[in-house]
């Protein structure tokens, strides 16, 4: 398993605050596999129209190939990270690529429906719990003091890897057709799967633990322990809480950008796809600009990791409020784009700190209840909640009043900062 790597680590790297090559090298390839994730997962988007000409699908049928990768994901993430947890991450990581980029291939095999919606749900099975295993091992190789900047450039990568899957699959569909897109998209993480254990190696970072500690998480003495430990931490919970609550603002507006463009500034639904994608772009490089700013503020103190969240939920609430209040026009826009710039500024903090308040040995499991909270809070429901607010008045009203959502968001911060101090002194060490 990549020996030659692996026995150039430096032990305790992470621990005196220095990223050597091999963490920078284990940072590529597992934020490549979430690019191969999200880009497996938004192929479909972009094929829509063919697939639905070529097996005469109902929109509802379209849906379902979609809705079925977040159900299985939500159903599967947290068990299947205690599964890593006590099994091995690396390995794990490479068994789920492999997985989620088989399904794909199946997809651009597929001959009709039923054989497609099963290997959709198999895409969902294999991506279930890749994004709190992925970020457990890039916490084990990067320090504390980096914890915030490695988690948001993460995240982002679901972000890059949404919009690579929506435009590469369009170009590639439209000149080849729609089962070359999924075959393309198929072998490149294919490749990548494969790399993953020659080049990362468990070691990394990680705590020693024995074989029977590991075999102790998987049963019911050891799940209800664990489960214990992670609520009795308040700062944990609190920013997993706000974290999920702040995604359910840009979560909202990357869904709906397009259509209050095409609807209010009577943009060319292209067009209006485009500068929403533009939109979309800015919230991933604020993600990762505004999780470095944190970092960098929390070397003076460490609950500056909170606080710089909670600023970044009021920043995007107050940007908006003052948007909604002005005519349509490029100052509104320009505002919007200000706001979606600190929305997800959050995300990467919260992953920090809830990495900074757990124990190593679990925390796989802690970043997939990031990942459980995250779609449970936000991304799921936002785009759903504008949607009803949007059919009882209209979507301008629903856009303005969703950002409110962020003021909650901003407290669950602001508690943080009381508790996290005493958390992280529970624990022996970062």
């Amino acid at each position: 398993m990549g020996p030659d790597l692996t026995s150039a680590i430096e032990p305790g790297t992470a621990a005196r605050g220095r990223a050597g090559s091999y963490a920078w090298l284990v940072f590529a390839v597992t934020t490549g596999l979430l690019l191969s994730d999200y880009m497996s997962r938004q192929v479909l988007n972009a094929i829509f129209p063919l697939l639905k000409v070529d097996w005469l699908l109902s929109d509802t049928a379209l849906g379902s190939l979609v809705g079925i990768v977040a159900v299985m994901v939500g159903i599967l993430t947290v068990p299947l990270s205690l599964l890593a947890d006590a099994v091995g991450r690396v390995k794990s990581i490479a068994a789920m690529a492999l997985l989620w980029n088989l399904a794909t291939l199946g997809c651009g095999l597929a001959t009709g429906y039923g054989q497609m919606f099963v290997a959709r749900l198999m895409v969902g099975v294999g991506a279930a719990a890749f994004g709190g295993v992925g970020a457990a091992v890039l916490m084990g190789v990067f320090p504390a003091s980096m914890r915030s900047t490695i988690n948001g450039a993460f995240l982002a990568g679901s972000i890059f890897g949404s919009v690579l899957g929506l435009a590469l699959g369009g170009i590639i569909a439209a000149h080849f057709g729609w089962r070359t897109a999924f075959i393309v998209m198929a072998t490149f993480g294919i490749m990548l799967a494969l790399c993953y254990p020659l080049l990362v190696s468990d070691a990394a970072g990680a705590e020693p633990a024995a074989a029977e500690a590991k075999r102790q998480l998987l049963t019911w003495t050891g799940i209800r322990g664990v489960a214990a430990e992670l609520f009795a931490t308040p700062s944990l919970v609190w920013a997993l809480i706000g974290s999920g609550l702040q995604l359910t603002v840009i979560a909202s507006f990357i869904a709906w950008m397009p259509s209050f463009l095409h609807r209010d500034y009577a943009m060319a639904t292209h067009t209006a796809d485009a500068v929403g994608s533009v939109f979309v772009l800015i919230a991933g490089l604020g993600m990762i600009l505004c999780s470095l700013v944190a970092d960098r503020s929390a070397r003076l103190k460490a609950t500056r990791k909170a606080t710089m969240s909670a600023i970044y939920c009021f920043l995007t609430t107050g940007f908006l409020a003052i948007a909604f209040l002005l005519p349509h026009g490029l100052a509104q826009l320009a505002l919007i784009g200000f706001a979606m710039f600190f929305s997800g500024g959050a995300a990467g903090p919260a992953g920090a700190i809830a990495a900074d308040t757990s124990r190593e040995a679990v925390r796989a499991t802690v970043m997939a209840l990031g990942t459980l909270t995250n779609n449970l809070l936000g991304l799921a429901p936002g785009p759903i909640l504008v949607g009803l607010i949007a059919d009882h008045s209209d979507l301008t009203t629903a856009l303005r009043t969703i950002p409110v959502i962020g003021l909650g968001a901003a407290v669950a911060f602001l508690i943080v900062t009381r508790h996290y101090s005493r958390d992280t002194r529970r624990l022996p060490s970062l």
